[in-house]
Parts: C-alpha cells; structure tokens; sequence
C-alpha cells in the first residue's frame, strides 16, 4: 500500500501506517476541527512545500510522496495520511472545449460517507468542458492538490498537454499548533488571535479580525507639542497657529516631524527676555538629552529671511531649538542661541517652524 492513513480502518492499522503517518494536534480551524494540508518541509530545506509535488509528462501526471492531514467533518476528525512512494494518473484525452481537472488527496471511511471503503488515495476529478471552464468541486474529505488545465483536443499523440503552465498548484500547508504557517495565496483566515504565518517574505500575526504585519509597521501619529519656556515665565501659546507635527516610534526610536505656522492670535511671551528660552514637548519620553537631534528652518515670511536652527532634545520630556548662523541672504539676524520670542528675530503672524529629528525613546 502507498497511501497510508492512520486510525481509518476497523482493524488492520500496521505499527509502520503509525509511524509513517503524522501525528498530534495541528492548525486549528474551530475547537474540534484541524486545517487541511501537507506537512511542510523538504529535504534540503530549500523548498516551503515538497510533499506531493506534481510533475507531468504526455497524458500522465505523477505525485511524489509526502504527508498530509485530511480534515472531514468536525465529528469526524483529521486523518493523517502518508504517501510513501509515487503515483501515476493518466488523464483523460481533451474534450472539444477545455477543461480543468483536479488532483486530490481523498480519505474514505464508510461510517461517515457510506462508500464501502475505509481506505486514502490520490486521484484525478474530470471537470466540465467549456468556453469557460471552472474546477469540479472539491468533495468531502478531500484535499485539492493541483489544477490540471486541459487544452480542447488533447492527447498523448498529436496535441499533449504543456505540463509547464497546465499545472496549477493548490496545497496547502498545516502545522503543529502554535507553529508557523508557510503560505502563499491563501486567504485562509487565522484560526486564534496570535497565530502566525509566514506570507512567502515576511510574517505575519492573526489580530482577530486580519493578519497584520509582524513586526507591526510603525504608524505616524499626529501631536501637539506643549509650548512654554525655560523659566516658566512670559507664556506663550499657539492660538490659531496651524500645527502639523508628526511623530513615528520604530522599537527604542523615535522619529519627529515639526510643522509650525504661527498665526495672528499667537502669544509669542509677553514681556519675554533673552533668557525665556523655547520648550517644547516631545511627543515620547527620551532615555537623556541629545546634544543635537535634527535640524528646522526658521522663516520669517519674507525674501531670504531663512535661517537655520540645530534642533535639542533638552532633557527626557522637552525639545527646543538653537541658532548660530545668519540668514540664508547673509543678513544678520538680531541675536543668536536658544530661540525665544526675540532670538533669532521678533516673532510675528505668519513665520513658521519646519524641521525633523530623532533621539531614543525611555522605553
């Protein structure tokens, strides 16, 4: 016997269908039921799905051995199949109109289907020819294989099938639960939030209602800093100023996008000095202060009035900003270092705030 399948027949399961068969709990569909498919695996370890391999040659397709859980109905259970040396099925020549055919895996037990059989086997399933052809359905107990599409007029003599594009595969994988599930074009869904599979590049975890990327794709998220000074005195505020800040955290780093376009109602620090220096919240907590952790452009809403500022995470909870240069035109600019209400000009309606850094998160 090649096809060999574990706790189906009455009497008569040999030590050697026991080891040769799979064993244990596998993917789970639902409490009592088992995902369908071929253990993954392959001698070389280069290929996600070796077991039951199909290749064609004239009329003849052959399947190569492998293991496999056949799922029937949920009182039934998942039988575990073994094929152990290759088998041969000759198709049919073509109709006047193609045709698909499948290959499957198929369990019998005539406690459940009444088939007089308890017995697996490899077989081929006609489909209807046509125009337009579609795949037979796939029956209880079965688990498709491969699609064989069949050219109208077909056959070993004049017209063979072109086995390199007629073949079509369709297994898939199953595994130990709680292991990861190779996959392809499946759209399975998943069986329990935190189930993994690896989607031919990169895993992938069940959420509950989708698979989402593994690790999870960092998302960027609005903010709005908190604005003060560094003596707590003179105020300011933002008023109707257009704020675009953004911030990403990839694991320990933080990534921050700055967008400050002051408006007519902003409150720059009344009564300001020199030495009411620009906080500005961080949108996370960094583990210590960065000496300098990105750049802005500073404008002043007029021709050549750009300069430049190092950007600071100050401490763990703060960032501010800091100018030694000119402006962009070579002009001087009043004063230079921390920026304040007057540093590095008079601040006013319409001058703008643009700049980018990054610092390690606390956690």
């Amino acid at each position: 016997m090649t096809v060999r399948s574990s706790w189906l027949l009455d009497s008569g399961q040999t030590r050697q269908d026991t080891r040769l068969s799979p064993l244990g709990t596998f993917t789970p569909t639902s409490p009592l039921a088992t995902r369908s498919g071929v253990i993954p695996g392959s001698a070389d370890g280069t290929t996600r799905l070796s077991g039951f391999t199909a290749t064609g040659t004239g009329m003849t397709v052959t399947v190569f051995p492998g293991r496999a859980v056949v799922q029937g109905s949920e009182l039934q259970g998942a039988y575990p199949v073994a094929l152990t040396e290759q088998v041969s099925l000759t198709v049919p020549d073509g109709d006047p109109q193609p045709r698909i055919d499948l290959i499957v895996l198929r369990v019998y037990d005539n406690l459940f289907d009444s088939k007089g059989l308890y017995e697996a086997s490899v077989e081929l399933i006609g489909g209807a020819a046509g125009p337009l052809p579609q795949p037979p359905p796939l029956p209880a107990g079965a688990l498709a294989l491969y699609q064989i599409t069949v050219p109208a007029g077909a056959s070993a003599g004049t017209k063979p099938i072109q086995w390199e594009t007629a073949l079509s595969g369709q297994r898939t994988a199953t595994v130990a639960v709680g292991g990861i599930l190779p996959v392809t074009s499946d759209t399975t869904p998943g069986a329990y939030p935190g189930q993994y599979r690896d989607a031919g590049g990169s895993l992938q975890r069940w959420d509950g209602t989708a698979w989402q990327p593994y690790p999870p794709v960092p998302q960027w998220q609005d903010w709005t800093p908190v604005w003060t000074t560094s003596t707590g005195s003179a105020p300011p505020s933002f008023g109707n100023a257009q704020l675009k800040c953004r911030y990403v955290q990839d694991g320990p780093t933080v990534h921050a996008k700055v967008d400050i376009q002051f408006g007519s109602s902003t409150v720059f620090g009344a009564g300001a000095t020199y030495s009411d220096n620009w906080t500005f919240s961080l949108p996370v907590p960094a583990v210590a202060g960065v000496a300098g952790g990105g750049f802005a452009e500073m404008e002043a809403n007029s021709a050549g009035s750009i300069c430049i500022a190092r950007l600071y995470v100050l401490d763990t909870h703060h960032w501010g900003l800091a100018t030694s240069s000119g402006r962009v035109d070579g002009t001087a600019i009043t004063t230079t270092g921390y920026v304040d209400s007057v540093t590095p000009w008079i601040w006013a309606n319409q001058h703008t705030i643009r700049g980018t850094f990054s610092y390690e998160a606390a956690v």
